[in-house]
């Protein structure tokens, strides 16, 4: 969680400016855009210009110690006495089959969600191959037309103005979205996963 937390506040901070909770930096955000998208120049630049200031702004915060063992870090401080009794249990062994069966039990659990998981994420690819396998021949039709009509709208049209209006399309001001789940959203979800195949 603590590795992922750069990339969640940086999708919060991009959920701020789309919802316009912040009227100023929003607009700057916009002008910032628009200059990376007329001059793609300066977006490396930019990018690690960016990156020595955060470097220079945590230099505040760098530790003062050598690192250390971090008992809060593996959760030690909070482990549970059962846990701890089965870690230090030997090989074959020595404890109740019903304990050993609840810690099977637990695990097993565990497991499961672990599947769960990865299920999720086959199906999600599952249907990324179905847009073009013909399995829903509606869908694969819509999107082939689609993809045939931006083709088209790409190549007569300069890439900054493509790049501008999308980007404005996504900072637009709430009184301009929907609750509604987005269209192409809505079309992903409904394509065939093998998972419509199952007993």
């Amino acid at each position: 969680m603590s590795l992922l937390s750069g990339v969640m506040a940086i999708g919060r901070w991009l959920n701020d400016i789309c919802m316009w909770r912040n009227p100023v930096t929003t607009c700057l955000v916009h002008i910032l855009f628009v200059i990376l998208v007329c001059y793609p120049e300066l977006i490396l630049p930019t990018t690690f210009l960016y990156l020595f200031f955060i470097g220079i702004w945590n230099y505040r915060f760098r530790p003062r110690q050598p690192p250390h063992m971090d008992a809060k870090l593996s959760h030690a401080d909070r482990a549970h006495p059962d846990e701890l009794d089965e870690e230090f249990d030997t090989f074959p062994t020595s404890r109740p089959p019903d304990l050993v069966r609840i810690r099977y039990d637990r695990l097993r659990s565990v497991a499961g969600r672990i599947q769960t998981v990865a299920g999720d994420l086959a199906t999600q690819g599952e249907r990324l191959q179905a847009i073009l396998s013909w399995r829903d021949p509606r869908a694969t039709a819509i999107f082939l037309n689609f993809s045939l009509i931006w083709a088209i709208i790409l190549y007569v049209t300069p890439f900054q103005v493509v790049a501008i209006l999308l980007g404005i399309y996504m900072l637009r001001h709430p009184r301009f979205r929907s609750r509604m789940p987005s269209v192409p959203f809505n079309f992903f979800k409904r394509l065939p996963a093998k998972s419509d195949m199952l007993l």
